[in-house]
């Protein structure tokens, strides 16, 4: 039981301390829309998680085939996160959000610009980014196979419970940081890291596609 614990923890801590897209997205999200804003993205990627999770652990045998399909998911994976750099770097216009408090009309909130905040689109692309991810895809898959050859399916199930319970509770800080940060920002500063988080897709979209690619042509 408690070496279950201690290895749910350990493999939190290579998720919470990993650098990759949607961390970056996390403060992006949270600092133009809020923290509702951010917590409808982490729920995306929460729900992307749990849903590898079940699979991997109850369909192991299964979900290892796709690891077979690893380099078209990649290549899907990467098309989109280029395409949202694409779109976050140089065309969205981007209003700077300083200039009142932003109003909430039955739930809604709505920006100073007027326009209303969608959150199924922001949880949308939580979850898109998290499971598209080939990396996201292999280490779930891998960890259950390796798991499985040790532990019992109960243990199993108590450290993955573990993990992604320690996980959500580092995104909660990410979210609850990164909305404090947001109100100390000036708005020059905000359109900046939205910038920044559009060039960010981009070299990782690239850098997993050139890996993606060196594999193909070494093969």
């Amino acid at each position: 039981m408690i070496d279950a614990l201690i290895k749910g923890l350990a493999i939190s801590l290579l998720l919470i301390f990993s650098v990759g897209p949607v961390i970056f997205t996390i403060i992006k999200q949270s600092i133009n829309h809020g923290r509702r804003g951010g917590f409808s993205f982490v729920t995306g990627v929460w729900l992307s998680d749990i849903i590898w999770v079940v699979l991997s652990v109850s369909f192991s045998e299964a979900v290892k085939t796709l690891l077979h399909f690893k380099i078209p998911i990649g290549i899907a994976g990467c098309c989109f996160l280029i395409g949202m750099g694409i779109y976050f770097a140089f065309i969205k216009k981007i209003k700077p959000r300083r200039t009142q408090e932003p109003v909430e009309i039955a739930g809604d909130e709505i920006t100073p610009a007027g326009k209303k905040t969608n959150y199924f689109a922001i949880f949308s692309s939580g979850f898109i980014i998290n499971t598209l991810n080939p990396a996201v895809i292999s280490f779930w898959v891998i960890m259950a196979a390796s798991l499985a050859s040790v532990y019992t399916f109960n243990h199993q199930i108590i450290i993955f419970i573990t993990c992604l319970a320690i996980n959500m509770l580092a995104d909660v800080g990410k979210v609850l940081g990164a909305g404090y940060l947001g109100k100390k920002l000036s708005d020059k500063n905000i359109i900046r890291i939205n910038r920044i988080s559009g060039a960010l897709y981009l070299v990782f979209g690239l850098a997993i596609l050139s890996g993606i690619i060196y594999t193909l042509i070494k093969d």
